[in-house]
């Protein structure tokens, strides 16, 4: 069985966004850059919602033509592109690279994944990781906390039934004042 993960930089109010997807605040040291990037090469199979597949998809792949691209920059999108992706989407046309689309039900083609021997997955977006939460199907949860109040905008967590115990297992402290907590559901 394999393991799903939500991660995300986060504000201390518990936004990934402030209002109008502003992600100014969130932008990474190099340090922490690397520590996703690393993620990334480490993942076997990611999950996308929609909206982060066209933020990441309309990037990454152009990002060698970037003026000022960095070689760590450079190294995320390679890593990224060659990640297996899913994309849950019912509106987007065929995919491009190395991702296929979904337009049934989210919650059962991520548990059917998750029952399948592999690789850990990540989850990325927040609307299609609220389903994920609701269904009990999310192992880990990961915070890069930066010390910033949004007062709004678009929240890590979703609304819930019910309560969801978490055990702490890992912190990492990176420039900034970014606390990294890595946490895994208690089951």
């Amino acid at each position: 069985m394999r393991k799903l993960t939500f991660a995300m930089n986060v504000s201390l109010d518990g936004y990934i966004a402030a209002p109008g997807d502003d992600l100014g605040w969130s932008m990474p040291s190099d340090e922490l850059f690397q520590w996703w990037s690393d993620r990334v090469a480490a993942t076997d199979l990611a999950l996308y919602g929609r909206r982060i597949w066209e933020m990441m998809s309309g990037h990454w792949p152009t990002a060698d033509q970037q003026p000022g691209v960095t070689p760590a920059e450079l190294e995320y999108a390679r890593r990224w592109m060659d990640m297996r992706k899913v994309v849950f989407s019912s509106t987007l046309g065929p995919l491009e690279g190395n991702a296929r689309l979904v337009a049934d039900d989210a919650v059962a083609e991520i548990a059917r994944l998750k029952a399948q021997d592999g690789g850990p997955m990540d989850i990325c977006g927040t609307t299609l990781a609220a389903s994920a939460m609701r269904a009990g199907l999310i192992d880990e949860y990961v915070l890069a906390t930066s010390p910033v109040l949004l007062g709004g905008g678009k929240p890590f967590f979703a609304a819930l039934d019910g309560w969801v115990h978490l055990e702490l297992v890992e912190t990492l402290e990176f420039p900034g004042g970014v606390l990294l907590t890595r946490y895994e559901t208690r089951r």
